[in-house]
């Protein structure tokens, strides 16, 4: 059947485009017997891949000091984050079904997810260096360790389909290994943030024996981690039960049943091998195409179909207020890149929506759970997050007012049925929980005085309440529309269908203005804004078409308006401003964005942060790729949608789309050489080849005959069976059917070490403007805020000064002199030359400092760079390195026992072009005490 959201288009008919458009149909002979192109895809062994993910693997030269610098394992279930704590390299554990049962303070306080301990890894001499190296094909971390008494020849990884931890560790002569296991505390990390709810008991104390740690729950229940070593080989793993507290049978069984080293290993890789063959994506963007590898790594080590749903820190719990699973954004996108490459295997959202589907009514008042379910803010694996509000109340907290969550949640559902075309999904599943959903909103549209349905206060995502929001008007529009087609496809009559249609004939426009979509009716937005919240209408939901130019039009209005504001942007931002613009199919401003959060945001091991790690924006940031390369929105496949001006080649193999296609295309020397489809459920296929030269010609693939097409409004139609395989070339050449890797700028995630070419210091004299250094007899003679400064005797000499292969000019810190430059957009001019790095000496105070740095070249243009600065409180959470690290720190009155650092930051700069001059940011949190240039090296 057609799809009813695709767009009506008109056929090109009638003279010279007559006889084109007969000619693309294949009504001319002429091809008629060319031999058909197999397609070449050399990406076919398993060394061929180990080749090409090899590549992309995260080294580390130096030790990881914190969770977003160093490597992460897990198999969705258990997983491991590995750095050094005390001076120890440890593996921290976590797992994603352990959690509290107290039901007190909800899904955040007493259901919490918990932290559970780390195994340390206790040698004999002290920690001085790694060299190490988190294969992707294999999902293992292998390397050395080097210690003031020896090496340890290292290798780890959490067992694909075994709950087990697994880390070889064969020590040097003079060196030994032991294991120490550590328990954190059985509480929420939402407490170290959030004061404590009223009636939450404390969970028992861990009991720690040789080789297991228990820890019982108040509310029943126990998590157990067992371990053990034979020989150099280290076996852990995590149970969790309630009520019962058998988890410590269970994480016995699982140690008494792993076989031996070689098989777990041969298991292992076996799994992650296969992974990653379902699709091919290459870049000539050398860190972008590693970042994207890395997150389907990341996804897969962070859920399986039959796990919890991703929480926002995932399985890798630190610190954090996030200890669950969030449904006004989060949960949405750390799924959407699994559509595209084929993994429903991942899929735990759309299992757990099945599996949990009952709860979702208990989500709303009882009056209305004959007919309706939703989702407040947060919940934990069982989906149950408290009552939904009723739309106009005005004393409900902002997260039960939130009624969008769920259906947002099943437009995942949607996709993942769009994706595989899966009948059984749609009927089974999606049809009666969508109606459902769709039914809570039905209680409460009402006839305005303009004769339209409109709906009364709710709350727009991080934002403020509205009228009319635009995050729910869009989505019942999507679910109203999704119902209907619905009906149709399966040949359901439902007594719902006109009560749908009504709506969708009657509700109010998405409240608009000057400024593009606003956040409801009486609500503009006119201040800083992180989520997208309001532009659901476009961006994933595409129900206003961009090939209007009105639509278009208010999307550039409402993109410009959104991110124009600045403040309270995130990651995420940056995001769904780059899918945005690759709808509006510009794909420079597309990758603009994913660099601006790539050079803001993201972490050295390609983690994120917002207060606590936050896994959702990396995942996102995934999705936006697969967005400038594919996409399908609107019945159709667009083939290199958004491709970037920089972007002369670029491959793909096997990405899905909407109906269920599997398709692949090549970008050769600014053009598309081919694209091949093949389709899977036996849908219309509409397809529009960006970037390949007509005419076009469609051969199959598994016969030397061509394919009748016709070409309307410049989409190409074709009829495909199930199965049936065709490539679409231009007319009367032979194309190059080959994909393979494209050439690639090389770049290295993690820490690795990195050889440093010569360097120039940056005088500053004339532009400190701060003193934030001061001796024994003058405590009061700077101040870094609130009194503290640093230690002058532990500061190095000032002049000439020497760290992490580069050369400085440290500031002189005697008494009343000024010492550091707080930015506040300076203009430095530098040495006139070719440089490859910029570095800094500097500190954030009260939280990282951020500003952006442009850089001035010499023919006119100009550059900018993102200067990001830990807490010098904190151990470096950037990439940093400690240039110094103190053992105290001076206040008015005296020392003050707290270790504070200055960080060694450096940032590219581009080596083609000629540096004459910086511009600094604003951060007036931020110190800078010395700046220098790289140049490359000869």
């Amino acid at each position: 059947m057609n799809d009813s959201f695709h767009p009506s288009r008109r056929a090109v008919l009638g003279g010279t485009a007559g006889a084109l458009a007969l000619a693309m149909m294949g009504a001319l002979p002429a091809h008629a017997q060319a031999p058909r192109f197999p397609l070449k895809y050399r990406l076919d062994t398993p060394e061929s891949w180990a080749a090409f993910l090899g590549e992309l693997d995260l080294k580390w030269g130096k030790p990881p000091r914190t969770f977003y610098e160093g490597p992460f394992l897990g198999n969705g279930g258990l997983g491991a984050s590995v750095y050094t704590v005390s001076d120890r390299l440890s593996f921290t554990l976590g797992d994603s079904r352990v959690r509290d049962h107290q039901g007190t303070g909800g899904s955040l306080f007493g259901d919490a997810r918990l932290r559970i301990g780390r195994l340390d890894l206790v040698t004999t001499g002290a920690l001085l260096d790694v060299d190490l190296r988190l294969s992707l094909f294999d999902a293992e971390l292998s390397g050395t360790v080097t210690t003031t008494a020896g090496t340890i020849a290292l290798r780890a990884f959490t067992h694909a389909t075994r709950d087990l931890l697994v880390v070889d560790a064969e020590p040097s002569e003079g060196e030994s290994v032991k294991w120490a296991f550590t328990p954190y505390k059985a509480e929420s990390p939402r407490l170290g943030f959030n004061p404590r709810p009223a009636g939450l008991k404390d969970n028992p104390a861990a009991v720690v024996s040789a080789d297991r740690c228990d820890q019982d729950l108040t509310a029943g229940g126990r998590t157990t981690t067992a371990w053990r070593v034979t020989g150099t080989t280290l076996l852990a793993s995590v149970a969790h039960t309630f009520p019962a507290r058998d988890a410590t049978e269970r994480a016995l069984a699982v140690l008494d049943g792993a076989p031996d080293l070689a098989t777990l290993t041969a298991e292992h890789r076996a799994w992650w091998n296969a992974y990653y063959r379902k699709s091919f994506v290459s870049l000539p963007d050398g860190r972008l195409q590693s970042f994207y590898w890395i997150q389907l790594y990341k996804i897969a080590s962070a859920t399986r179909r039959d796990l919890p749903p991703v929480g926002t820190c995932a399985l890798w719990l630190e610190p954090t207020p996030w200890p669950g699973t969030w449904w006004n954004l989060n949960v949405q996108l750390e799924y959407w890149l699994i559509n595209a490459t084929g993994h429903r295997e991942l899929d735990s959202l759309t299992a757990s929506i099945g599996k949990y589907r009952d709860n979702l009514t208990l989500n709303v008042g009882e009056k209305y759970r004959a007919d309706s379910a939703g989702l407040c803010r947060t919940s934990q694996e069982d989906l149950l997050s408290g009552a939904l509000a009723e739309p106009g109340d005005t004393t409900a907290p902002a997260s039960s007012l939130e009624l969008g969550n769920l259906p947002w949640a099943l437009h995942n559902v949607w996709l993942a049925y769009r994706h595989t075309m899966d009948d059984d999904l749609l009927r089974d599943l999606l049809y009666p929980v969508l109606r459902r959903s769709v039914g809570y909103y039905l209680h409460f549209l009402t006839e305005g005085a303009d004769g339209r349905l409109h709906l009364p206060r709710t709350y727009s995502p991080e934002y403020d309440f509205a009228t009319d929001c635009n995050y729910d008007l869009a989505l019942i529009t999507w679910g109203c529309r999704t119902l209907l087609w619905t009906v149709e496809r399966l040949g359901v009559e439902d007594e719902l269908a006109p009560r749908w249609r009504e709506v969708l004939d009657r509700l109010v426009t998405p409240p608009q203005g000057a400024d593009g979509l606003w956040i409801g009716a009486d609500r503009r937005l006119t201040s800083s804004h992180r989520h997208f919240s309001h532009l659901l209408w476009f961006y994933p939901l595409y129900l206003l078409d961009v090939t209007d130019p009105a639509n278009r039009d208010l999307l550039e209005r409402s993109l410009k308006h959104w991110v124009g504001f600045t403040g309270a942007l995130q990651g995420y931002t940056f995001t769904g401003a780059s899918s945005m613009s690759s709808l509006l199919g510009d794909g420079d401003r597309a990758l603009g964005y994913l660099n601006t959060l790539l050079d803001r945001y993201v972490r050295p091991n390609t983690m994120y942060a917002e207060t606590g790690p936050v896994i959702e924006t990396p995942l996102a940031g995934a999705q936006s790729v697969h967005d400038m390369l594919i996409s399908s929105w609107g019945g159709t496949i667009r083939v290199f949608p958004a491709v970037p001006s920089s972007w002369t080649e670029a491959a793909f193999h096997d990405l899905r789309t909407e109906g269920a296609f599997q398709v692949s295309a090549v970008r050769r020397g600014g053009a598309t050489a081919f694209v091949r489809i093949r389709s899977l459920a036996g849908e219309p296929c509409r397809v529009i080849p960006n970037g390949l030269p007509g005419p076009w010609a469609v051969q199959a693939l598994h016969a030397p005959k061509d394919v009748p097409f016709r070409v309307v409004d410049g989409v190409l139609e074709v009829e495909l069976a199930k199965g049936e395989e065709v490539m679409i070339y231009q007319a009367g050449t032979r194309p190059d059917t080959e994909v393979l890797p494209v050439a690639a700028t090389p770049h290295t995630w993690g820490r690795p070490e990195i050889p440093r070419g010569p360097s120039t210091p940056v005088p500053l004299t004339g532009l400190l403007n701060h003193d934030g250094i001061t001796h024994q007899d003058a405590l009061t003679d700077g101040d870094l805020g609130q009194g503290y400064s640093l230690p002058a005797e532990e500061m190095p000499v000032a002049g000439p000064y020497r760290s992490g292969g580069i050369d400085w000019i440290f500031p002189s810190y005697a008494n009343g002199e000024k010492n550091n430059v707080v930015p506040s957009g300076q203009r430095i001019e530098v040495p006139r030359g070719s440089y490859q790095g910029l570095h800094a000496l500097g500190l954030g105070v009260s939280g990282v400092s951020a500003q952006i740095v442009t850089l001035e070249y010499a023919d006119g243009s100009t550059g900018t760079v993102s200067l990001r600065l830990s807490d010098w409180g904190r151990q470096p959470e950037n990439g940093e390195d400690v240039a110094v690290a103190t053992t105290h720190r001076h206040f008015r009155t005296g020392d003050h026992a707290l270790v504070v650092r200055i960080f060694h930051q450096a940032v590219a700069v581009d080596p083609a072009k000629e540096l004459v001059a910086l511009r600094l940011g604003s951060s007036s949190n931020g110190h800078l005490f010395a700046l220098s240039l790289e140049r490359p090296i000869s």
